[in-house]
């Protein structure tokens, strides 16, 4: 399990690498679109290999296709758009603030947890840092990259609102990991195909390298990890799972630098520890002044 987790993190820490090459030739729906597409035939390969049976309750595929939409379809494309006017590393230091965003949901909105005052303290902390990342004292021009940076903190929201709607509507729904991937991808890739004409338009322009980065974010990225990620999850529980946040900025902030020669900000690195110090607080895994017996 150690190996999956620690091959999630590695996996998704490279996908901000892949959109950002993924676009040298695609426009973000095409990218969206393709990595949803490869996924779920990824995934369905692998449910039909191992025989799984669709589920047959028209609740659980009423909230699946929530999910669909909410953790999958809108995030990706907004993460899709966004990094056309941000760099790879500083997108993946974004993603961070999901567990920040899923405190937020699951506490305020529904309820599924209540929020300590430690937590509350940390989703003040996360709050902070990403003000570190935005750099207010350089002036809040509404250019592309500012809009961009607000559109991956849209997208860091769904992902917290589809956690927190994952643990309280579909928990118990009694679906392999595979089976819940295979739905989540599923649906949300033939939500994409209804809207091929609006979010697929426009011309390619494909090259070894693009072809490679769009193979590996959809089959790889979107497709295997989140068998990974699912069985982390049962295995481990939300918190500990949720700890794959750590190490995909690190490994998308070194690709970045490294394959991409993208220039790193000092308000960056020191917004994201903000972010991590936030992420301890708000899952209560770091408690301050507490004696012991």
């Amino acid at each position: 399990m150690a190996l999956q987790f620690a091959l999630t993190g590695i996996v998704w820490g490279s996908s901000f690498l892949f959109m950002k090459v993924a676009l040298e030739g695609m426009s973000p729906g095409q990218v969206a679109w393709s990595r949803l597409v490869l996924g779920a035939i990824t995934l369905g390969i692998f449910v039909s290999l191992r025989r799984e049976r669709l589920p047959r309750v028209p609740r659980v595929w009423m909230h699946m296709t929530v999910l669909a939409i909410t953790f999958c379809v809108i995030p990706f494309l907004l993460f899709s758009w966004a990094q056309q006017h941000v760099t790879s590393g500083l997108a993946s230091i974004y993603n961070a603030t999901t567990p920040i965003m899923t405190a937020i949901m699951a506490g305020l909105l529904f309820r599924v947890e209540r929020l300590k005052g430690m937590q509350i303290a940390g989703i003040v902390v996360g709050i902070l840092g990403v003000m570190v990342l935005i750099a207010p004292w350089n002036g809040l021009d509404l250019d592309q990259s500012l809009i961009a940076q607000l559109a991956i903190l849209g997208a860091t929201a769904c992902y917290g609102f589809s956690l927190a709607y994952m643990r309280k509507f579909v928990s118990n729904s009694g679906m392999s990991a595979l089976m819940f991937s295979f739905l989540n991808i599923g649906i949300a890739a033939v939500i994409m195909l209804a809207l091929t004409p609006v979010v697929a338009r426009g011309e390619i322009a494909l090259d070894p390298w693009i072809v490679a980065s769009i193979l590996l974010l959809g089959c790889l990225g979107t497709g295997i990890a989140y068998i990974w990620n699912q069985n982390a999850l049962r295995a481990w529980g939300p918190t500990r799972a949720s700890t794959v946040t750590y190490l995909t900025p690190v490994v998308g902030v070194a690709l970045g630098l490294i394959v991409l020669g993208e220039p790193l900000s000092w308000n960056e690195p020191a917004g994201a520890l903000v972010v991590f110090l936030g992420i301890l607080l708000a899952q209560d895994r770091l408690r301050l002044g507490r004696r012991r017996p």
